[in-house]
């Protein structure tokens, strides 16, 4: 038997998925269909437990294209059923399960996913742990209310690469990407577009990035609070008024605090592939 037991007390009872073992984190809920792959080598859900709303995950496998970075980062795997079922021509044939504990990754199947997921959106975000070991209720709780909150912590360098590299070496436009958890998406999505791509690390000064005469700068995604990652900011006040820069995720909130702006934690994060965006210029609404 497994068990996530959540800081306001509430527990739910399931069975183990990947590795065995104790995990923290915050918990957060996505709504897509699938990508579950993508979700799980995504670094901006570094020090998050992540809960799939959709009921089966595993069913069509995983395999070497689909990564968003070099490893799983998360801390925690929730699902309602995981296939023990592969099948599709892309998959390298491991099952979800094998992939978690190839990872080390401790999850939980079996549970109900929409009680988690409405309890998330009712009490917002919050810490939980995962057990596949057999603490009682009490202590899972008490070590839920023990394990840091994410607000103030800089995730980014827990994440990012120290050194810089070239993802593409040539292309119409020269753009230079920040690294605070980038997705290879991102920089494939690029590429495709045509343009000169080079990540560099998080604490890349203002100064080295001007120097390589970029077109353009990106910041890209990444995990936890914008604030705590007060090193880019900085940076990106240099950069301000000197290359035109666009911003992603964490980026974009970066962005926004380089400005003079001010973030605040939502009560539960957006996560997933199906989101309503309306464009205010328009009045129209589109699904991601």
């Amino acid at each position: 038997m497994a068990k996530i037991a959540f800081s306001d007390g509430m527990v739910f009872k399931g069975k183990p998925l990947g590795a065995e073992g104790i995990t923290s984190g915050e918990v957060v809920f996505n709504t897509a269909m699938s990508g579950y792959q993508e979700v799980l080598t995504d670094p901006s859900y570094a020090g998050q437990i992540v809960t799939m709303t959709y009921p089966l995950i595993g069913n069509y496998g995983v395999n070497v294209e689909d990564i968003e970075s070099r490893k799983v980062f998360l801390s925690g795997f929730v699902v309602r059923e995981a296939s023990e079922i592969v099948s599709n021509w892309r998959s390298n044939g491991i099952t979800i399960d094998e992939y978690l504990k190839a990872n080390n990754i401790v999850g939980i199947q079996d549970v109900d996913t929409r009680a988690i997921t409405k309890h998330i959106r009712t009490a917002g975000a919050m810490i939980a742990v995962i057990s596949s070991g057999d603490e009682s209720d009490a202590e899972l709780v008490a070590r839920a209310k023990a394990a840091p909150e994410l607000i103030g912590v800089d995730l980014v360098k827990d994440v990012a690469e120290s050194s810089s590299y070239v993802w593409q070496d040539r292309g119409v436009y020269n753009v230079v990407v920040y690294d605070c958890g980038i997705k290879y998406n991102i920089l494939r999505q690029l590429a495709e577009v045509g343009c000169k791509v080079e990540v560099v690390p998080a604490t890349a000064t203002a100064a080295e990035i001007l120097a390589k005469k970029p077109d353009g700068v990106l910041l890209g995604n990444g995990p936890g609070d914008p604030a705590a990652v007060e090193y880019v900011i900085e940076t990106v006040r240099g950069l301000l008024g000197k290359v035109p820069i666009f911003g992603i995720c964490l980026g974009h909130q970066m962005l926004g605090l380089a400005l003079g702006g001010k973030t605040f934690k939502l009560k539960f994060g957006h996560h997933g592939g199906n989101h309503p965006v309306k464009d205010l210029a328009t009045g129209k609404v589109m699904i991601t």
